[in-house]
């Protein structure tokens, strides 16, 4: 592989991965339910799903920085930070989007429940 096709490679799956990963905040279907229908029916398969999502956004990235593929600016500052520093915990799952984002994540989840 050349080193372009290297750096867009990775650039789309941690573009993937950060998709998966916020799928999992919204609480919508991701690979994970297809892979595992019986367990949304689990109390704990929620918080269980985030963060199978958020060690693939990890590993991806480590990965990536082992290459010295740049990933940071896929992502805002405050979340870089939180992949940096790597642990899920609720705040990350709290303060994930920006104030922005979340009124237009919260509009479009709204307008797609009528």
């Amino acid at each position: 592989m050349s080193e372009v096709n290297l750096k867009s490679f990775f650039e789309k799956k941690i573009s993937e991965a950060i998709t998966q990963f916020e799928r999992t905040i919204d609480c919508k279907h991701t690979e994970f339910d297809t892979l595992y229908p019986y367990m949304s029916e689990q109390p704990q398969f929620f918080w269980y799903k985030r963060y199978v999502a958020w060690q693939e956004l990890l590993t991806i990235v480590k990965l990536s920085t082992e290459l010295d593929v740049d990933w940071e600016y896929l992502l805002t500052e405050k979340q870089a930070g939180y992949v940096r520093n790597k642990v899920l915990d609720a705040k990350v799952l709290d303060y994930w989007y920006d104030d922005v984002q979340r009124i237009k994540n919260e509009e479009e989840s709204s307008f797609n429940e009528y």
